[in-house]
């Protein structure tokens, strides 16, 4: 009996450690499914869903509404996508910023110069009329001699003031190209007569590269070119030398007709010259405009303008020392069939 009682003992106590395995077993068995089914709900509807909301509006955000379209990724697919998405709105974000502090540095030398440009003629007002205060006005020598040049700094402000309006319209479109067919040849003869004086008093030599016996008709604002002509040819006597020149020549391409402005003057420097078309841009000192030769700094900037107005194409280029080239095209007008002659380079 005893044996038997031993026996029972050892069989129930092995029975019930075994139980117990299979039932720790058992329950690891059932957990660990039902862990990773709710893990997987959870990934999928709380984490993949953020991740597939924010792909779609980097999406929404980077394609127009129109161009937006509903593509099924695969969760692998989605996510490299994503993080594609977003290192590429890193990137523009980064050039955005980088370009609006080019802006804010541009502003504010841009600033700096109307300062400097309307300030120079303003204090000249002032002390001229310090002047005539102070006594002046009992002499009609110099009553007349500062009182002219007092007027001659009212006529620089007014000129910087209407050539910023006139960048303003041409910017915004509201300045009208009145197109029209003529002959650029006469046009430049025109500015040549005009300005002749003015070269001559730092024996510039102004001229056309040739005699050309035949019209060159372009379509254009004709006052406009006359505009972008005179600009450019008073910019190559400010900068010339003495005895320099100044060549104006034309060029048949085809549906455009190529007019180049080149001096002999002091010439650019490269690293100046993607800039030379902005407003009030103060290069080297050498070239920096004297406030007894007038103009308002803009030239440049409306003769760019002017062009781009026409949907035409100004460039430059330059050598230090030996002179510069500024080239424009205007869309060629036909010729009357009695002056019509093959394409020849003028």
């Amino acid at each position: 009996m005893l044996a038997f009682s031993v026996i029972y003992t050892l069989v129930g106590y092995f029975s019930q450690t075994q139980w117990k395995a299979m039932v720790f077993v058992i329950t690891n068995m059932v957990i660990f499914p039902v862990s990773f089914i709710v893990y997987k709900y959870i990934l999928d509807k709380f984490i993949y869903e953020k991740i597939r909301l924010i792909y779609k509006t980097i999406h929404q955000l980077k394609a127009p509404r129109r161009e937006q379209k509903t593509a099924i990724l695969s969760k692998t697919d989605i996510i490299e996508q994503t993080n594609m998405e977003v290192i590429e709105w890193a990137e523009r974000k980064k050039q955005e910023i980088d370009d609006l502090k080019k802006l804010e540095a541009y502003r504010r030398e841009f600033l700096g110069n109307v300062s400097h440009e309307l300030k120079t003629p303003i204090f000249n007002i002032q002390g001229y009329i310090l002047t005539l205060l102070d006594g002046g006005m009992d002499d009609p020598a110099i009553n007349r001699k500062y009182l002219e040049r007092t007027e001659k700094s009212v006529d620089r402000m007014i000129s910087i003031i209407e050539d910023l309006e006139a960048i303003s319209r041409l910017e915004a479109g509201e300045m009208e190209m009145k197109m029209e067919r003529f002959d650029i040849v006469t046009l430049c003869n025109e500015v040549v007569d005009l300005l002749e004086i003015k070269a001559e008093k730092k024996s510039i030599r102004i001229f056309l590269a040739q005699h050309y016996e035949s019209p060159i008709y372009v379509i254009a604002d004709r006052q406009r070119i006359q505009q972008v002509i005179t600009n450019l040819v008073v910019n190559s006597i400010k900068y010339g030398t003495e005895n320099g020149r100044t060549k104006i020549s034309f060029f048949d391409m085809d549906e455009n007709i190529l007019v180049e402005v080149t001096d002999s003057g002091t010439g650019i420097p490269r690293e100046e010259l993607p800039r030379v078309f902005e407003r009030f841009y103060r290069g080297d000192k050498s070239r920096t405009r004297k406030a007894e030769e007038g103009g308002s700094g803009l030239g440049l900037a409306i003769v760019k303008h002017i062009i781009e107005a026409h949907n035409q194409t100004i460039n430059v280029r330059s050598t230090l020392g030996i002179g510069s080239t500024f080239a424009f095209t205007l869309k060629k007008g036909k010729t009357p069939a009695i002056l019509r002659r093959p394409a020849i380079i003028f």
